[in-house]
């Protein structure tokens, strides 16, 4: 529990130095039917994350819009209350404090990825408020808060969650394989997806015969494939971020390797500036992904969120196709609202106790939450990259390039094994 320790002793200054600005005047009003909602959070505007966090904040925009166009909650307007943590977790437990007692947000959601979700979660324990979090890898594990959801479709055990479906993929062909090398970077999602990956593979019967980290700022990763290459692994399980997966995958293509099955973990290889960047060299890799154009996929309202969003993403400056992040953006607020809505109530327990007990309908589909706070049933997707020619985008909007193989039930199509760098 150091990671739980270490926040509460930072939460408490910063609590203590907002309180004292806030408590001699801290009176809650009573609601007009004019004043709004106001819904707080920080997002990535900045730093690392703002590709997607600025993606993550048009489609929250885009469901402010469609709530308020149709009466809003409650019959008041909603207000989206948000500031830049810069992608820097320091900035996270100050953004919170503020966002409840000056800006006396009436919720609160989290921003993008586990690195700022998790120091947000001392803030709003402490304040017992409900909160909706934005793709967090087993943020609630150690904090055990009955008043967490999370949207990304991880399902119970995340950890474990994150990579079963590329070993039941990979143990189901003919014949199965026998061993495997986990690569991944040295920071907390990777870290995590390795542990996941770590007992898949032992429960598969494979022998791990490479099993490490590299450091953040490897820029070069023609080392790290050769030393796997050197063990002739059968499966390659990589975890990575963006810049990371992008190295690897040329890496890959350069030096080729004789793994029959690899990816599993890479994150970036949804967003449309890097399928554009990489092309055919994807083909083959199978990898997580949570959706895509893929006839087995089509939930209600989904095409019309998309229509609204690739309409002012240019001028956003955001990911064009916006299939990753963006839908679920959209999602998780409208749990949110459907709660609101169906207690008529902005009490946080009454809240909690709605979201914890029923299903709700999204553009992602049906979602219901378990005890911990994830899904009830996990919908993380294996896809792998067929058919893909050349760079041109627009053959990533068509079915038949990120074929689903995992779950069975959502599955669109059969695995191409064993693996060929780049080939179709």
């Amino acid at each position: 529990m150091p990671k739980f320790s270490w926040s509460r002793s930072m939460t408490t200054f910063v609590v203590a130095a907002c309180t004292l600005i806030a408590s001699a005047a801290y009176v809650i009003p009573r609601a007009e039917a004019d004043d709004p909602i106001k819904i707080g959070f920080g997002m990535a505007l900045t730093g690392a994350l703002a590709g997607a966090g600025k993606a993550a904040l048009l489609s929250m925009q885009i469901w402010a819009e469609d709530v308020n166009a149709a009466g809003g909650l409650l019959g008041r307007p909603v207000e989206l209350v948000y500031y830049d943590d810069q992608t820097n977790p320091s900035m996270v437990p100050g953004i919170y404090t503020k966002l409840i007692n000056i800006d006396r947000v009436d919720l609160v959601v989290s921003g993008y990825g586990t690195a700022t979700i998790v120091p947000a979660m001392p803030i709003v324990m402490n304040y017992d408020r409900l909160f909706l979090a934005l793709f967090a890898l087993a943020a609630n594990e150690d904090f055990q808060y009955e008043r967490y959801f999370q949207i990304m479709p991880a399902g119970p055990g995340p950890r474990v969650a994150w990579s079963k479906g590329f070993f039941e993929v990979a143990m189901r062909q003919d014949p199965p394989p026998k061993t495997v090398a986990l690569v991944g970077a040295d920071a907390e999602f990777p870290r995590n997806a390795m542990i996941g990956a770590r007992q898949n593979a032992r429960e598969a019967g494979l022998e791990i015969v490479y099993d490490r980290t590299y450091p953040p700022a490897t820029v070069d990763f023609t080392p790290v494939i050769r030393a796997i290459q050197a063990t002739e692994a059968e499966l390659i399980y990589v975890a990575s971020y963006p810049p990371d997966s992008v190295g690897i995958v040329r890496a890959i293509n350069e030096i080729g390797v004789t793994a029959k099955q690899f990816g599993g973990g890479m994150v970036g290889l949804q967003y449309a500036s890097i399928l554009g960047s990489l092309g055919e060299k994807l083909n083959g890799i199978v990898n997580y992904d949570f959706w895509v154009p893929e006839p087995t996929l089509q939930f209600t309202g989904i095409d019309a969120f998309l229509a609204k969003y690739q309409a002012q993403a240019e001028d956003a400056g955001v990911d064009p196709l916006g299939y990753y992040l963006p839908p679920y953006a959209y999602a998780y607020l409208q749990i949110l609202g459907q709660a609101v809505l169906a207690t008529g109530s902005l009490d946080q327990d009454t809240l909690a106790n709605h979201i914890r007990s029923h299903e709700f309908d999204t553009v992602v589909g049906n979602v219901a939450f378990g005890p911990d706070g994830e899904w009830a049933k996990t919908r993380i997707l294996m896809v792998q990259f067929q058919n893909v020619e050349g760079r041109d985008l627009e053959q990533f909007t068509k079915p038949g390039t990120r074929v689903v193989l995992y779950p069975p039930e959502w599955a669109s199509g059969e695995a191409r094994y064993p693996y060929v760098p780049g080939n179709k």
